[in-house]
């Protein structure tokens, strides 16, 4: 069966069971603090799970996109050297949301793969959770096992523990016992030397779990205790990908059609062949399984970055592009021409990543190619690190530096220092990785108290795209301490006028004030799985008040002033550069906004030009806000709005309009666009391949940024002495300036050229080397031109001329090429060393190289020392 009849066949079967279909949500989370990615099937539905949300079926299906890398579920170092872990998988999931419990979940679990995906039951075993004699002191899963029992044989059913067979999405929150299926299929040889049963999680890469049926009914509070939710819960996840080499008769998921095109390509592109060679198949599986995490967060809206999110997919291809640097031999990009047989493959389930196929191979290729200079950097690193290395042993704290500061990874240094007969430090390496850890889980650490609930009211209403105040309670609230932030306190009303933090625009700030004319004040809003959250310093001395919750004003008007421009910006730079350019992420301050999107190649001054006109036009066409709640999908999409990817919506969407711009929102706005006054961009520029990035301002920013302009530019037309034209004036400075430098250029040429033949006639013979170390009165690249035409002249030459400037001091070494290589003379080392004698440093090549400092006084001493080299 192929894979995309595989996904279909369990999507149809539980349509079959009255479950809605509903598409994968992005693998991208934006209002979960305690995850960065969809890590489960369950992930995108918490809300419902939480009782914060409703949804419109009790009962879904999907097949979700998910992605292990960090945290607590963080399989990265495991995907290759096995054949069944991967960072990006497809998770098959069922969900019942207090509908249908344990009795129709095992039912219909048994009857998909044996009845449907006939599925042979003797190599299949189910676990049950045995029950824990811990702090929880939870017993066996009897009513699971019983209806197993009525299904299978019981010598197939095993008793599970705590860490496989009790579902916990965190510290806190749902959870419950769970019911595994696991299928054996190895050879029958194989099975008669060892039972099935005793292989089950043990990391059999042949016995191996593939339906995890969660029984949702309990809550982990804060203090570890446990309590029974109110609604019982069915959360199932089926590995795609295994799943498919068990119906595909396989014995890795590598092997499947999932990854076999991949595979191909790989092989065609490095001239390899997979099954060969161990080192080469666990590349191959790594960049066939990186490339698909990579290529699908990029398609969400996750570029590769330096922080967060962006980090991680950053690495994950890194650590593809390593792989292939050192065993398949590859030094230039080739990732990257991956994404269309991968486009092709899955395109048809996931569109997202057929129409955004050439935005990802824009920026795996810019990433790779940023990487190998990476590596070739690294190479010329490691190279002096083992240069100065004493002995056998590099330190792991060199090491580490290299990993740490430079990106080099750290299995490549190993490779190569075995490679050249030395070795690593490694526990010295991992303490410092340890300690580097450390400091970074301090700085994140956090401790979250239970909800404490006053009121029980579940719908909390959003009152803020009408209002700035509202008379608001109290419903609950819960202390949360960080060591970033100190204490703060976590606040949630029955309704709000207060904008959480989403779509870009940052959380709106004011305060609460109750009757006594006591004052709380709101230091940020967000969203956290579908629920509105105030952030406070401290918590209101009476909580059973009501409150007058007032949103800050100018804040807020500031702030939309700016969401509706980058609305105005979007159908500009549409407008101007063409249909091509999609949004790709935004920031909407009170000071400022950010817009990012896809274009590729730098937009021209007149361009920009152009699109500021045209957001001007707008403004000053005072275009009204026409505002729908409420819409169908299907219908705002045929209206005309634009949605953006990365983006989950509902059934009902909001639409915002200002003329021929018509976007899906929740954002706030201004009613009329004259209120914005004026649109001004004050940078462009490239954050990846084929993505740009506009900072622009509005309203005061605006007059504020021409005010300050104005003061500069009296400053100027008083320095050139209020010139009637000052443009006229600085082109005739600037003219005259260019004049100089060349009168100077020549004049240092001149003198560079007489210096030649003093400096030759000062030359002495030490050694067989002709010596000469002197401080002169040149310019750098005076004393490079000097240096390289007194080497064309003389052999066996060693020169080290010094200059200074002020308080700046600099060395430069020459070292003829026939002594370098007959007598291990490096110019990078001399400079080294005697670079801080000048209190600094610097290097080159083994033939030239300079150093810098700041200290003149030293410059004496070097040019002493440098005879020691030859004598």
């Amino acid at each position: 069966m192929k894979s995309q009849d595989v996904r279909s066949t369990y999507l149809n079967f539980f349509e079959g069971k009255k479950h809605s279909i509903v598409p994968s949500a992005p693998m991208v989370l934006k209002d979960d603090p305690t995850l960065m990615f969809v890590n489960s099937g369950m992930a995108p539905f918490k809300e419902f799970f939480l009782g914060n949300g409703t949804p419109k079926n009790t009962r879904i299906t999907d097949s979700q996109k998910c992605l292990r890398v960090s945290g607590k579920h963080n399989d990265l170092e495991e995907v290759g050297y096995d054949t069944y872990h991967h960072t990006l998988f497809e998770m098959l999931g069922n969900w019942s949301f207090g509908d249908y419990f344990k009795k129709e979940a095992i039912a219909w679990a048994w009857e998909l793969l044996v009845d449907v995906y006939k599925i042979d039951p003797d190599i299949l075993y189910v676990t049950v959770f045995e029950g824990s004699k811990d702090g929880d002191n939870l017993e066996m899963d009897q009513e699971a096992y019983d209806f197993w029992k009525a299904i299978i044989p019981e010598d197939r059913i095993l008793m599970g523990n705590k860490k496989d067979n009790f579902w916990e999405m965190g510290e806190q929150g749902p959870c419950g016992p769970c019911s595994e299926i696991h299928v054996d299929i190895r050879t029958p040889e194989e099975k008669a030397l060892v039972s099935g049963k005793d292989l089950v999680n043990q990391d059999h890469p042949q016995v191996v779990e593939i339906w995890n049926l969660v029984f949702m009914q309990y809550n982990r509070k804060a203090d570890g205790s446990l309590e029974s939710l109110p609604n019982k819960h069915i959360d199932t996840g089926m590995g795609f990908e295994r799943l498919c080499m068990v119906l595909q008769d396989v014995k890795s998921n590598y092997d499947t059609d999932v990854f076999t095109p991949i595979i191909r390509e790989i092989e065609t592109i490095t001239d390899t062949e997979y099954g060969k060679e161990e080192k080469v198949d666990i590349a191959i599986r790594v960049i066939s399984d990186h490339v698909r995490a990579v290529a699908f967060s990029i398609a969400d809206g996750q570029l590769p970055s330096n922080t967060g999110a962006g980090y991680v997919i950053r690495r994950i291809l890194r650590r593809a592009v390593r792989y292939g640097f050192t065993f398949l031999d590859k030094k230039e990009p080739f990732i990257y021409r991956l994404v269309n047989v991968l486009s092709k493959k899955m395109g048809e389930a996931f569109p997202e990543i057929k129409s955004q196929k050439q935005l990802i191979e824009n920026v795996i290729k810019e990433e790779e190619t940023s990487f190998l200079r990476t590596l070739d950097q690294g190479l010329v690193l490691l190279d002096r690190i083992i240069e100065t290395t004493k002995g056998k042993e590099v330190s792991g704290d060199k090491a580490f530096e290299l990993y740490d500061t430079y990106g080099f990874p750290i299995d490549l240094t190993a490779l190569i220092l075995s490679e050249k007969g030395l070795d690593l430090d490694e526990k010295g390496f991992n303490d410092e990785l340890q300690k580097q850890k450390q400091r970074s889980r301090a700085a994140s650490e956090m401790t979250t108290d239970d909800w404490t609930i006053l009121v029980d009211d579940a719908v909390e209403e959003f009152v803020g795209y009408d209002h700035l105040e509202a008379q608001v309670k109290l419903t609950r609230y819960r202390k949360v301490t960080s060591k970033k932030e100190g204490e703060m306190y976590q606040l949630v009303f029955n309704l709000t006028p207060f904008y959480a933090e989403g779509g870009g625009q940052v959380g709106d700030k004011g305060y609460l004030e109750d009757a006594k004319g006591d004052v709380v004040y709101i230091v940020d809003t967000k969203k956290e799985n579908n629920v509105i959250i105030h952030f406070s310093k401290t918590l209101p001395s009476d909580l059973n008040a009501t409150f007058k919750a007032v949103v800050d004003a100018k804040q807020r008007y500031r702030t939309e002033c700016n969401h509706t421009a980058t609305h105005l910006l979007h159908q500009a730079l549409r407008e101007v550069l063409g249909d091509h350019v999609e949004q790709k992420g935004s920031a909407v301050h009170s000071k400022y906004l950010r817009f990012d999107f896809s274009h590729f190649s730098k937009v021209t001054p007149e361009q920009l030009r152009d699109v500021e006109d045209f957001v001007n036009a707008r403004i000053e066409g005072k275009l009204a806000l026409e505002e729908q709640r409420s819409v169908p999908m299907e219908k705002a999409l045929e209206q005309g709005a634009v949605a953006l990817f990365g983006e989950k919506y509902g059934d009902t969407v909001r639409t915002i309009r200002f003329g021929q711009s018509m976007e899906l929102c929740g954002g706030t706005h201004v009613k009329n666009t004259g209120d914005i006054w004026h649109f001004k961009i004050v940078s462009e520029g490239a954050v990846a391949s084929g993505i740009r990035r506009i900072e622009a301002i509005t309203n005061d920013a605006v007059k504020d940024f021409y005010s300050e302009n104005n003061r500069a530019f009296f400053e100027m037309k008083d320095l050139l002495n209020n010139a009637k034209e000052p443009v006229k004036a600085l082109e005739s400075l600037k003219e005259e300036n260019v004049a100089l430098k060349k009168q100077i250029e020549s004049l240092l040429k001149e003198k560079a050229k007489n210096l030649k033949g003093e400096l030759a006639n000062e030359l002495s013979e030490i050694n067989g080397i002709q010596f000469l170390a002197k401080k002169v009165d040149l310019d750098a690249s005076g004393i490079k031109d000097v240096a390289f035409e007194l080497g064309n002249k003389h052999k066996n030459l060693f020169l080290l001329f010094a200059s200074a400037d002020a308080n700046k001091a600099m060395l430069t070494c020459y070292i003829s090429k026939e002594l370098v290589q007959e007598r291990n003379l490096n110019a990078g080392l001399v400079v080294r060393e005697l670079g801080k004698l000048i209190q600094g440093g610097g290097g080159g090549q083994p033939f030239f190289a300079t150093a810098g400092g700041k200290n003149p006084a030293g410059i004496e001493q070097a040019l002493k020392e440098a005879k020691n080299y030859v004598q």
